[in-house]
């Protein structure tokens, strides 16, 4: 159903070709926003634009000078959503624990994720700063609030984020400017990113089950309700929301669903 929560808002969502960041691309979309897709997958992300009929950007976020030229094109925008992320596994399974992760892979984790959304934020507060006000909206994860001891650098760069996006909300508000910026923390969310880690047949149902056995709702969570949050967080209507993390999770992090005894 098309409302119109963001309509004449122009957004620009990183990370847009598939999985959360095309959910969220398709929302903003649903709600009257005009959204321009970037990614580095130049295939997927040309299919993406052509069925939500929006412009599209070839933009590797690790890189400044892709940044520049996105600025030079887009000087101006309302919301800007740095989803663009990677977990280090999407070529192989290796180790990413404290003790055997190799200093590329962690830098490499590190690039595209916490580089990615600097360079995010710092385009989207030049972009919204002349009218003084816009939303960012970064992605970080449920990976960011606790340790993941065989995704480190993973959980290193989202937590990095999530205090990233408190450092940026006060920068603004400090500055006399309606700037928001929030963080979104989604746990196990069935996106692409998964699919490295599920394996096929009868072992990815196992591994699926594995994956959810202590989230309380006892399922992977939906795209669509990951950019059910990003609407708010980029509407009017989280309009004296900033510096806030907002989990979707399932329920993990409020503790046990077990009974006493149990």
């Amino acid at each position: 159903m098309m409302t119109d929560r963001m309509s004449g808002k122009f957004c620009v969502v990183t990370g847009a070709a598939r999985g959360i960041g095309k959910a969220i691309a398709s929302a903003f979309v649903d709600e009257g926003a005009t959204v321009l897709l970037t990614d580095c997958d130049e295939e997927t992300l040309g299919a993406t634009g052509e069925e939500l009929d929006c412009e599209t950007l070839i933009l590797n976020v690790e890189e400044e000078a892709e940044w520049m030229r996105l600025a030079a094109l887009y000087p101006v925008a309302d919301v800007v959503v740095n989803n663009a992320g990677v977990t280090g596994f999407e070529k192989a399974i290796g180790p990413h624990d404290p003790e055997h992760a190799s200093l590329e892979d962690w830098r490499a984790v590190h690039r595209v994720n916490l580089d990615g959304t600097f360079l995010g934020c710092r385009y989207a507060i030049r972009a919204m700063k002349a009218r003084g006000n816009g939303s960012i909206i970064n992605i970080s994860s449920r990976s960011g609030l606790v340790g993941i001891p065989g995704a480190a650098a993973y959980a290193s760069s989202k937590a990095a984020i999530r205090n990233h996006s408190k450092s940026v909300a006060l920068y603004c508000a400090q500055q006399g400017w309606q700037i928001r910026c929030n963080s979104i923390h989604p746990a196990a969310i069935m996106t692409p990113m998964w699919e490295p880690m599920l394996g096929e047949g009868a072992a990815r149902a196992e591994s699926q089950a594995a994956l959810v056995r202590d989230t309380p709702l006892q399922r992977f969570g939906k795209a669509s309700e990951v950019a059910a949050i990003a609407v708010l967080l980029g509407s009017d209507e989280a309009a004296y929301i900033t510096g806030s993390e907002l989990n979707i999770d399932g329920g993990i992090l409020a503790g046990s669903a077990a009974a006493p005894g149990n």
